[in-house]
């Protein structure tokens, strides 16, 4: 009987093989395949290549505050400013070669500084349960700084209590270098797994944190004793996208025109309802409303939108969302209307069902 050539991938420890001499080929791809497929990294965004909520936000002394889609950051510090922000790479200097990432994240601390991380929390605790996985990421700083990788079991409202583990990294360095950290996630078995339960991966530093910057880039978390090659999690820009707006949504104004929405009907003169569909399903109803410069399009006039919520009316689910706005004064009862964003790139409408 013959013997066919067969591959390693030293990421999983699987053996790839071919099973006949026309498949040779095939079992190379395969293991190229393995170590570049959608689905292996659990980390949305870990290019950092979607920033829905703008590209620099502030971030206020001890609280954590969403930048990057599906990350969110923060830096204890007692004096100066703090943020996180999106800065571009200068082509061919991205930290891999082959991978022309074209965004990282830059997270900017305070004077004074004792804390610093970025964290993202994956959906659902069963993820990873029972298994080895690897944490990695590429990251440099203004000056070295430690880096621990912590991990969280939430078992979500109702559920067990939290199980918390973390492993050291390294240093963070002046120039980008790839850090990993393996960990054996610790098996379900009878805990009581409640509403929002999920996995939390955080970095973090504790040291040289006064003004100095920490960049990173190439998020990635699999299950697997040693990191592979990084892709992200869809594996296409589009499908990142998509990903992202699963948990946040925003609609963003331009300056000189009104940037529609979607409809809704007028009940009053100061007062009014839109429902607006949803570019994909979220995770869940949302619940989280936050937006600027925001009017009521009737052709004629478009009068400002002093106050928006959730209308409460059964019809928000995780594929539409029924809003309530009121105005000041000028709209004309049982007459159709537009939500709009009022001639503004500043202007937003942001729908959030995060962890």
């Amino acid at each position: 009987m013959a013997t066919f050539p067969s591959k390693v991938n030293y990421a999983t420890g699987d053996i790839l093989t071919a099973t006949n001499m026309n498949d040779v080929g095939g079992a190379i791809n395969l293991l190229q395949s393995a170590q570049n497929s959608a689905g292996k990294n659990a980390i949305i965004n870990g290019d950092f290549g979607i920033w829905q909520r703008g590209t620099s936000i502030s971030l206020s002394n001890s609280s954590a505050v969403y930048g990057p889609d599906r990350f969110y950051a923060q830096c204890n510090f007692s004096a100066g400013t703090s943020s996180i922000s999106r800065q571009t790479f200068t082509p061919g200097t991205a930290p891999v070669s082959g991978y022309e990432g074209t965004y990282f994240a830059r997270l900017t601390c305070g004077s004074t500084s004792t804390v610093a991380f970025i964290n993202q929390r994956v959906e659902d605790v069963r993820k990873f349960a029972g298994q080895t996985i690897t944490v990695s990421f590429w990251a440099k700083a203004s000056t070295s700084t430690d880096v621990t990788v912590y991990i969280n079991q939430n078992f979500g409202t109702g559920g067990s209590t939290y199980v918390g583990l973390n492993t050291t990294a390294g240093t963070i360095t002046t120039s980008w270098t790839r850090y990993t950290g393996t960990i054996a996630i610790p098996s379900i078995t009878g805990k009581t797994i409640g509403t929002n339960s999920f996995i939390e991966f955080q970095i973090l530093s504790t040291t040289n944190l006064n003004s100095a910057t920490i960049d990173y880039w190439g998020v990635q978390v699999e299950a697997a004793s040693t990191a592979s090659n990084f892709q992200t999690a869809t594996g296409t820009i589009q499908g990142e996208l998509a990903a992202c707006q699963r948990y946040y949504i925003r609609w963003n104004g331009s300056s000189g025109a009104n940037s529609q929405i979607g409809p809704g009907i007028n009940s009053s003169t100061t007062a009014g309802r839109a429902v607006i569909p949803l570019p994909v399903t979220m995770r869940t109803t949302p619940t989280v409303l936050d937006f600027s410069t925001l009017n009521v399009n009737i052709v004629t006039s478009a009068p400002a939108v002093t106050a928006l919520s959730f209308s409460g009316s059964g019809l928000e689910n995780p594929q539409s969302a029924a809003l309530a706005y009121t105005v000041a004064a000028g709209l004309v009862a049982a007459t159709p209307s537009f939500l709009s964003i009022n001639n503004s790139a500043s202007g937003y409408l942001g729908i959030g069902a995060e962890l």
